[in-house]
């Protein structure tokens, strides 16, 4: 086996070449588990704690055995930074001539058809919109890879690029005038023959799916696959092997057929009526379906007389497009597109309403201006470990939460592993660093119970002297939106009463991205978030000192996903609660008490109100996943630990 411990040493490539570079024991253990794995064409499932530096435990081995690599990771953020920072340095300290692509999704890349078409139809929502598609032209002209990210004079969220960029649904593939010079085809040729190739778990599962309906491999055949965020898989896999039909699929269908038609059939006036008309039927679907950013069972919507007279509707108008846009499907590629997807459309539709599998659960989530026909498994281990057996390449599954305690079996039994002949072998590696002398766990004592109408308000009430101690420097992360906004309002409502001159955020203000770099710019402000600011978060030194969490973070129980796999699990004999719900509660709060310690600098308080962690038995096995800080009931000693930190750095 490659000696990979070499390459960390004090001396060793990656100090010379990696300034600050550090070796750690627990880091170059984990190295040499996944070079053995790597070796011995193994699974491997590897927690490494906050600050082992698992980035460059997978890096070295990998590049070093000699095949084809693919690294998966949760996010696009850090699929850029391990394209443009991680991998380059360790290429370089290892003095690799190996070559490397980055791969994103579809949406990421420009579309020479797309924005023709924008620019010839003119259509556009403001006049931002307008200006945006000719700087966008014009830097079509001098891009090389055609993603958006490097098209610096329009945002990337901006919703011009609904037009300027495709999806599977209305790509043309081999078809399209532009396939020659395709941004999408030339990033995959590259990404085939590439030594290392670095996707996103969405993209590795798209690419899944495309296999199984036996249509060609867009990841390249490889010898080893890193996850690295691999908490996320279990999530992302039950949505890429369940299936979906959204009004906005409708509509979208509706728009760019109008456009088609436009082109090489305008003298068929019905074609355009039947777009219209489907979007009436897609718009009036939606509406029939009552309130917004939720999750609705089958059975919550299958009796009611609108939801089921709009859907009727949809069908109708549906089964109406598709003759009329057949007739017409071989006057051009984008028709006869257009009619594909509204039969597949169609058959999502009809399969949504007569499916019928105990394994399977139908549900549907509405968005403000959409609303989404959604088929999930409940199980997707047999599903994903085909994947992997039969397959001669090494599985590495990396991230800094996936045990349970020390115990990893809820999260193999998720994805099949458990069932792999060999197992997967497993390792953990704690954080290098200081917990008891860097944080202090808080849990305030006599809280009220979750679930009392007083909760919220105690929880304000507690935490603002900590905050107070803190002079701001908080994050607020709140188990559900509702909780979030009213926090947000309690703290703001006490700030003003006791002249707190703190910043205070809350997400949904703007970007992700951008309430991050205000907060780390402001120096003492606070942060009211809900979901996304669990994970993927990172803030270190003194911008950031506390993380108070409102509750232990159990999925809602009327949930429909999670209703039918409790009752999934309750007829397999097992107890859904400590099998499912409170392994996946440990892995969440993990990830959010992990945003506190980023460095070995770093000093500061976690606080958990959720009076559980204490009183319930249950709450034990959450007390001793979280890392090894000092414990304290008492407002006092926290406060005098906050007092001893350094000021903020306050920006000018």
């Amino acid at each position: 086996m490659l000696d990979v411990a070499a390459h960390f040493a004090e001396e060793g490539s990656l100090a010379r070449v990696i300034p600050g570079f550090r070796a750690r024991p627990q880091q170059v253990e984990m190295a040499e588990a996944i070079a053995r794995a790597i070796k011995g064409n193994r699974a491997l499932v590897a927690e490494a704690g906050t600050g082992t530096g698992k980035t460059f435990a997978y890096l070295v081995p990998a590049l070093l055995s000699g095949g084809k690599v693919i690294i998966s990771t949760g996010t696009k953020t850090l699929q850029d930074q391990l394209f443009h920072r991680d991998l380059p340095a360790v290429r370089k300290a290892l003095k690799l001539p190996l070559s490397v692509a980055l791969l994103k999704g579809r949406q990421n890349y420009a579309c020479h058809y797309h924005i023709a078409h924008a620019q010839i139809e003119g259509r556009f929502h403001s006049r931002e919109d307008a200006s945006h598609i000719r700087t966008i032209g014009k830097w079509l002209l001098t891009t090389t890879t055609g993603d958006k990210a490097e098209c610096t004079g329009v945002p990337e969220d901006a919703t011009v690029w609904l037009a300027a960029t495709s999806t599977r649904d209305n790509c043309l593939g081999q078809e399209c005038p532009n396939a020659k010079e395709c941004f999408v085809m030339g990033a995959r040729r590259t990404a085939q023959e590439a030594d290392v190739v670095v996707v996103n778990h969405h993209l590795f599962f798209a690419d899944v799916m495309l296999r199984d309906e036996g249509m060609g491999e867009l990841l390249p055949a490889c010898n080893t696959v890193v996850f690295d965020e691999a908490h996320q898989l279990p999530e992302t896999a039950s949505m890429f092997f369940g299936d979906s039909a959204s009004t906005g699929q409708m509509l979208d269908l509706a728009r760019d057929t109008r456009t088609e038609a436009l082109i090489a059939a305008r003298d068929f006036p019905p074609l355009q009526e039947a777009t219209r008309s489907l979007e009436k039927a897609a718009r009036d679907l939606r509406l029939a379906i009552p309130g917004e950013n939720a999750r609705l069972g089958y059975e919550q919507v299958a009796d009611k007389a609108d939801f089921v007279g709009a859907l009727d509707a949809v069908e109708k108008e549906l089964e109406n497009f598709l003759t009329l846009a057949e007739s017409q499907a071989e006057r051009s590629e984008g028709l006869e597109k257009c009619w594909q997807r509204g039969t597949e459309l169609h058959t999502r539709v009809t399969n949504w309403r007569r499916l019928n599998q105990p394994d399977t659960i139908r549900w549907v989530e509405v968005f403000s201006q959409s609303a989404a026909l959604n088929t999930t498994p409940l199980r997707v281990a047999e599903i994903f470990r085909k994947q992997i057996e039969g397959n001669a390449k090494s599985w590495i599954f990396a991230s800094a939460t996936l045990a349970v305690g020390k115990n990893f079996s809820h999260y193999n039994a998720e994805l099949g592993l458990d069932a792999l002949d060999p197992p997967p072998e497993t390792g953990m590696w704690g954080s290098p660093f200081d917990y008891a002398e860097q944080a202090v766990l808080y849990a305030p004592d006599r809280m009220p119970d979750p679930n009392s109408p007083d909760f919220l308000d105690a929880v304000i009430e507690r935490a603002v002297p900590v905050i107070r101690a803190a002079q701001g420097r908080t994050f607020v992360l709140c188990t559900s939106l509702r909780a979030m906004k009213i926090i947000h309002e309690g703290l703001e409502s006490r700030f003003h009463r006791q002249a707190l001159d703190f910043p205070l955020l809350i997400q949904g203000q703007a970007s992700r991205s951008e309430l991050l770099e205000r907060f780390r710019q402001l120096g003492n402000a606070v942060l009211v978030a809900s979901q996304s600011f669990w994970e993927g978060v990172d803030v270190p030194g003194d911008a950031l000192s506390v993380v108070i969490i409102d509750k232990l973070p159990f999925a809602p129980p009327d949930d429909p996903v999670l209703k039918a796999r409790v009752d999934w699990i309750e007829k397999q004999g097992k107890n859904p609660f400590m099998e499912y719900q409170l392994p996946r509660a440990v892995i969440s709060m993990k990830q959010g008490a992990g945003r506190l310690i980023r460095s070995e600098r770093d000093r500061g308080v976690l606080m958990v109100c959720d009076p559980r962690m204490i009183s319930k038995p249950y709450g034990r096995r959450v007390w001793q996943s979280l890392p090894a800080m000092r414990r304290t009931r008492i407002e006092d000693e926290v406060v005098s630990f906050l007092e001893t930190l350094p000021p903020p750095a306050l920006s000018k």
